[in-house]
């Protein structure tokens, strides 16, 4: 009888040491599936932002390639323009932006072209629009646009990303 004691109780042991087991190893897979889905999106989240931050830059320096240079007119300027009491007379000194040395070179290569365009953009001021910070603005845009179409026909795109006036005076 003791020995059918001891085999019942071992009968009985194992099923439940199987169960504690089983639930235990269950448990454990759970928690092992938790960490890594919390790791996976913290992990693939910042991996993702990493993407996003390269794409980014990526888009950046497509827009804005190289270094800023700065091209100096040769001259400044010298044209009149005539009021509605008198004629004035106006100096204007440029420089023009560009990304990249080679950019520079390629402008000092077009100068008699680009001075051209400006030259004709300035002359078809009005002189009111001139006195004002606005009126500037205006033509700086104008000229900016006026050179950068002058410059897409001969080389193919828009070299300058900016023209500056680094002197104006009006008389």
């Amino acid at each position: 009888m003791a020995e059918e004691e001891s085999l019942e109780l071992e009968e009985n042991e194992s099923p439940k040491s199987k169960q504690k087991l089983i639930v235990f190893g269950v448990i454990g897979l759970v928690l092992v599936l938790i960490i890594a889905a919390v790791l996976w999106f913290f992990l693939g989240a910042s991996s993702a932002n990493s993407e996003n931050t390269d794409a980014a830059a990526d888009t950046q320096e497509s827009m804005h390639v190289g270094e800023a240079f700065y091209v100096g007119m040769p001259r400044p300027f010298l044209f009149n323009l005539p009021g509605a009491t008198r004629s004035r007379l106006v100096e204007i000194k440029v420089q023009l932006m560009v990304r990249g040395a080679d950019d520079g070179v390629l402008i000092r290569k077009h100068i008699p072209l680009i001075e051209d365009a400006l030259l004709t953009t300035f002359s078809s001021a009005d002189v009111q629009k001139l006195t004002s910070l606005a009126g500037k603005d205006e033509m700086r845009q104008l000229a900016l646009l006026n050179v950068q179409n002058t410059l897409q026909s001969v080389t193919g795109r828009k070299i300058v990303e900016k023209v500056l006036f680094t002197g104006f005076v009006m008389q």
